[in-house]
């Protein structure tokens, strides 16, 4: 079996098939999509390397109660994939929210993806599902930086 994606439809197919597993999201099919040397950023993290990517991943279920994900857009271009998506998740004590981001992602010559890189605003979500805390701290940023 080859591993190399080809198409955007395989993509999002493999992608949306990682969170349907009751909740909790399993990445070891889309794993062998993945370089070995990996990139992959985010506003928290860098990390390189798959073994360090696949990490990533088994933490982010083990922390989360529920995890649901939805592509609301995507696109590609030549060896760029480009998705809009939502991230519904349940922290083990916290009410269930929503984080909105985009993801550009590129394969190399085998297919593979090389390089992801997520952009989300993480407090900015998780602080708007507070309901005493959100609106401050949208006024906050609001008046220091908008």
């Amino acid at each position: 079996m080859s591993h190399r994606i080809e198409s955007l439809e395989q993509f999002t197919g493999l992608w949306m098939s990682i969170y349907e597993r009751g909740g909790k999201p399993d990445w070891s099919h889309i794993l062998p999509y993945y370089d070995d040397g990996i990139r992959f950023r985010d506003s928290i993290q860098e990390i390189r390397g798959l073994g360090a990517f696949a990490e990533m991943t088994e933490r982010l279920t083990a922390r989360s109660k529920d995890l649901k994900f939805v592509i609301h857009k995507s696109a590609m271009d030549g060896r760029d994939i480009f998705i809009e998506w939502e991230m519904i998740l349940r922290f083990k004590r916290y009410p269930r929210s929503s984080l909105y981001g985009s993801s550009r992602l590129t394969l190399n010559a085998d297919g593979k993806i090389v390089d992801q890189r997520d952009y989300f605003d993480l407090w900015g979500d998780i602080f708007d599902n507070i309901p005493w805390f959100g609106k401050r701290y949208r006024k906050f940023m609001r008046n220091k930086f908008g």
